[in-house]
């Protein structure tokens, strides 16, 4: 068995694995971070189940213990998710778990959100792109080149008292990271709209809210998991606009933005 050290947002993570197969996925997509106490332990084991089908997980609580099952990958783990063992398919299953896995953790220790969409920086903040499957997420993060990227399929979101923080996303879909980026303040979310002219339209509290919850990677099972959501979403429509990005498919947008 290897070891792998990294760092998610802001918690150190030990990966232990036994095939060199993973490690080479993991160089890929995670930094290297050295660490002597990690706040998250995962043992990462290959040959489970089939390939991808859909992305229904089943989800078991039993005697202090967690586990969510997909086709492609099984993950056992602590009920604050602090130790897991995570079985998988393929590197598409691993992303998908590990994705699962670090969503809960934040969410249950009330840092903040994982959430589907791409995120740029431009002078020194961040702005989110969100929407359903084929509004324009990763149409937009390549429109936005050559600003740097945050991500480009999940977003690290830190909410706090003191602010809203985006951090580097080893979790990618089709951009690869360009070099780790610091930690940079949100200064707005855009909901994706595709449109033959660009315009962009601030939205009320309320439907943001409601607008942001299916674009959270979550797997509710807990009531108090979904309040805890909810109260972090609060937080983050409070404190950082929200719009509605009608967009042409060319870097023109970002005049409305910036």
């Amino acid at each position: 068995m290897s070891k792998f050290l990294s760092r998610v947002g802001q918690h150190s993570i030990s990966l232990i694995y036994n095939k060199e197969e993973i490690c080479k996925w993991l160089t890929c997509n995670f930094y290297q971070s050295e660490t002597n106490e990690p706040q998250i332990q995962i043992f990462l084991k290959d040959g489970y189940g089939t390939g991808f089908t859909d992305y229904q997980v089943e989800i078991q609580e039993v005697d202090g213990s967690i586990t969510f099952q997909r086709a492609d990958y099984l993950i056992e783990s602590t009920a604050d998710y602090t130790s897991a063992t995570i079985h998988v398919h393929d590197e598409l299953a691993l992303k998908h778990a590990l994705m699962n896995l670090y969503s809960s953790y934040i969410v249950y220790h009330n840092w903040g959100l994982l959430i589907h969409s791409s995120c740029a920086i431009e002078n020194g903040k961040a702005h989110i792109f969100a929407g359903h499957s084929g509004a324009g997420k990763s149409t937009a993060a390549r429109l936005s080149e050559p600003r740097p990227l945050l991500s480009d399929e999940a977003t690290i979101v830190k909410i706090s008292e003191n602010g809203i923080t985006v951090f580097d996303s080893p979790f990618r879909s089709e951009l690869p990271s360009t070099g780790y980026q610091q930690p940079t303040p949100l200064a707005g979310i855009q909901l994706l709209q595709q449109s033959e002219k660009n315009s962009l339209e601030m939205m009320r509290k309320p439907e943001a809210l409601l607008s942001l919850m299916d674009k959270v990677f979550y797997w509710s099972h807990d009531p108090a998991e979904t309040q805890r959501i909810m109260g972090l979403l609060r937080a983050l429509v409070e404190k950082v606009p929200v719009y509605e990005l009608y967009f042409r498919k060319d870097p023109t947008f970002w005049e409305l933005i910036s």
